[in-house]
């Protein structure tokens, strides 16, 4: 690399570095305990990348971390940040095989998990070394080894073909996706975050680093807790806070109980489509921000459309999304042209927000890059005042902000011999907005309680269906080249 080149680098660790230069006091890290400076963080950061060092990890490397939201994550992370390691951010929430398969696809030098999770970490680390947050901290100086291009996070996504993926979210990406917000918001330096969405989740990581980044505060909670979300809102100002849809009523009680003095609030929620328009109104209204009316993906960040807003009280009956910055957008037929404004297309993407494909996957990363541009797989229409979602190429069941592919599920029932055939469709769901159900043709007795089951030893529990109904394989609507119709099971539960 030229020394041009090497001038024009920016990574993650030194933006927060420099944060903590210009004011070293201003509170960087709380969990409503402990508060952290910015001076307290970078020294704690460093610590642990010198006791990451000294275990023989390099650049390129990925570290494993098996925990709830806490300090102690987010100071791992920016120390891998700073050496070039990818934090491979495991869901907490899958079941023993799940976690297996997602720890063998990325080949982790180094597990790390809190003491929550220290059983299931010895579990599925096999040959691989399994350390506590507590024995990663040591005096010695480290270099910052990280280029722009590095991975900096695997955030894993549900898999179409039954298994997870493991998307990789690039240093360079990360300060993109900061900005893209920062533009689209509004949002200014000294706006905090509110991190109580799983740390596993661009929710609750990502933002969080763009935080720091920014050299704001950041109030890391212990999944959702409605009076530690207002605990931060009274101490400071937030930018976005972020509420998914099963979240929102349980804030509004909370607020309409406590009465808090917020400091202010950019912009609150997400995916407006899934949510009621006269809980929208009155969550906007308590906070005194308006409703992001958001379209992103773990792939491309919050772009590329969530670029709108519903103002403070309004309640709106159409959703049509805009473009976000930093991002370019196609929408395609199937044989990649640009279809005329008004009709459905794929919407193809690219921007530096863009993740940097999955790991250990070439296959299905070149297949989604085809030609230059990322295809989400989600369809758009463009009308004069916006894009209007017209569904999913890709089949997805969006429950509570998870997202679930039916192939995750179906994969589970149709290992059993008992079941003839099997497909799993969204119904929609006041609390969650989707949820899986499974349609299921026997071919041997069983009952109801028994499919769950299954589901219970290999899934998640948000993945687990939450209704089975039984039918006659005759009775499956099928395609003229026998594939299930599953818009047509839709009507069936």
């Amino acid at each position: 690399m030229t020394d041009t080149a090497r001038a024009a680098q920016m990574t993650v660790y030194p933006l927060v570095a420099m944060r903590a230069h210009e004011r070293p006091g201003a509170l960087a890290l709380t969990d409503g305990t402990t508060d952290l400076s910015y001076a307290q963080l970078i020294d704690r950061v460093d610590r642990c990348a010198a006791a990451l060092a000294q275990r023989g990890l390099r650049r390129g490397d990925r570290v494993a971390v098996l925990s709830e939201n806490s300090i102690d994550y987010t100071v791992l992370e920016l120390a891998g940040a700073k050496l070039g390691l990818i934090n491979a951010c495991q869901n907490t929430r899958l079941t023993e095989p799940e976690l297996r398969y997602c720890m063998e696809l990325v080949g982790p030098g180094l597990i790390v998990a809190s003491p929550r999770h220290a059983e299931m970490a010895a579990a599925v680390a096999g040959p691989c070394p399994v350390a506590g947050f507590a024995e990663l901290s040591a005096p010695g100086e480290t270099e910052v080894a990280a280029e722009a291009e590095d991975g900096l996070f695997i955030i894993y996504t549900s898999g179409t073909t039954g298994r997870p993926k493991a998307a990789v979210i690039s240093h360079r990406a990360q300060i993109a996706r900061m900005s893209t917000l920062r533009l689209d918001l509004g949002i200014l330096p000294g706006d905090g975050y509110v991190a109580w969405a799983p740390m596993f989740h661009i929710g609750g990581t990502e933002h969080l680093v763009s935080t720091l980044m920014s050299g704001a505060p950041g109030y890391v909670v212990d999944g959702f807790d409605a009076g530690a979300i207002l605990d931060a809102l009274e101490r400071f100002p937030v930018g976005w806070l972020l509420l998914v849809p099963a979240t929102i009523e349980p804030l509004i009680a909370e607020l309409k109980a406590r009465k808090p003095a917020i400091q202010g609030v950019r912009a609150v929620g997400c995916m407006a489509d899934l949510v009621p328009s006269e809980v929208i109104a009155e969550i906007t209204t308590l906070v005194g921000a308006p409703y992001l009316d958001s379209f992103g993906a773990t792939e491309t960040g919050m772009g590329p459309l969530s670029g709108a807003v519903i103002p403070p009280g309004t309640r709106a009956t159409r959703f049509p999304k805009r473009l976000s910055s930093l991002v370019e957008l196609r929408l395609c037929d199937g044989e990649g042209r640009e279809v005329p404004e008004g009709d459905p297309g794929e919407a193809w993407v690219r921007g530096p927000a863009l993740f940097s494909g999955y790991w250990n996957n070439p296959e299905v990363t070149a297949k989604d890059f085809a030609g230059g541009w990322f295809r989400m797989g989600d369809m758009f229409r463009k009308t004069e005042d916006g894009y209007l979602f017209a569904g999913r190429s890709k089949y997805l069941i969006k429950s509570g902000g998870e997202n679930i592919y039916p192939a995750e599920i179906e994969r589970v029932l149709l290992s059993d011999p008992r079941v003839a055939d099997a497909i799993v469709v969204r119904r929609a769901d006041a609390r969650w907005g989707e949820v899986p159900v499974a349609v299921v043709a026997r071919a041997a007795p069983l009952e109801a309680e028994e499919v769950l089951a299954l589901c219970r030893a290999e899934l998640a529990g948000y993945k687990r269906p939450k209704d089975v109904h039984f039918v006659e394989m005759d009775a499956l609507p099928r395609s003229v080249s026998g594939k299930i119709l599953r818009e047509e099971v839709e009507k069936l539960v």
